[in-house]
């Protein structure tokens, strides 16, 4: 009687995944990042950035293609990740994993943790402002707002609003903020090892990418803080309150798109 053995991916194998993924995801998040600063800009122009980005050529199959896309690296960067941290803990004996935490930086032995919790927020926010279900039904509760696209006037729904009342919530906004914060410091760590991983750092390098690396986490965690931080300091609220008069005013016949952010 014959017994299948389990598919093994050798450590090289695994370590260039999870590079690979990882450069992936860090370059997602850097445009993330952009595009969410457009708030700043207004809602003419986040609003407008909004719209482009779910009338993507092909949309809405390229938009979900995209993101099935994005999942599928998360999940092979997760799994890759899971893999080397049991081969990592199987090759080596139990006093030199002593000696290895010691040595270890707090983001390292943390990963595992702070993985888990941006899982967890990356969850939350999909709820939030994808299918727009969480802490309210957005749709229902966000209006329209004017835009200009090829010059040509028309409604769509207003994600500045949107935004500006979800981090009105300091509870959202401090779970943001913090986990800003863990996806930062993961960041921090995970680039620095990434260039490990494919065997492109060496001693004379070693400072100055982790320089880089910490340069680049924070540069991050700043970009994405501002924006709930901002609204927490008053940013758009006078907007969202002038709108919020403005569509309780209007006829109860009118309906929202559902085009999601």
């Amino acid at each position: 009687m014959s017994t299948t053995k389990p598919c093994h991916i050798p450590s090289l194998v695994k370590k260039y995944l999870m590079a690979i993924s990882g450069l992936v995801l860090v370059l997602f998040i850097i445009g993330h990042m952009l595009g969410n600063l457009q708030f700043f800009l207004g809602p003419d122009v986040i609003n407008a950035y909004a719209f482009h980005l779910h009338h993507l050529p092909g949309a809405p199959v390229t938009l979900w293609l995209i993101r099935g896309s994005l999942l599928a690296f998360l999940a092979i960067h997760v799994w890759m990740a899971v893999l080397l941290t049991k081969e990592n803990r199987a090759a080596r004996p139990e006093s030199y994993l002593g000696q290895k935490t010691l040595a270890s930086t707090y983001a390292s032995r943390t990963m595992p943790v702070t993985g888990v919790l941006i899982l967890a927020f990356i969850v939350f926010h999909i709820l939030q402002y994808t299918t727009r279900v969480v802490p309210e039904h957005y749709n229902e509760t966000i209006g329209t707002a004017m835009i200009e696209v090829g010059h040509v006037p028309l409604e769509y729904f207003d994600v500045f609003a949107m935004m500006v009342s979800g981090f009105s919530s300091p509870i959202i906004s401090l779970f943001y903020i913090v986990t800003m914060a863990l996806l930062c410091m993961h960041l921090s760590h995970g680039v620095a090892s990434m260039f490990q991983s494919v065997g492109l750092r060496n001693e004379a390098w070693r400072y100055k990418l982790k320089c880089l690396a910490a340069v680049f986490g924070w540069v991050i965690f700043l970009g994405f803080a501002s924006i709930p931080a901002s609204v927490l300091a008053g940013f758009g609220k006078d907007y969202l309150a002038e709108k919020q008069a403005a569509w309780a005013g209007a006829a109860p016949a009118a309906e929202t798109p559902a085009a999601h952010h």
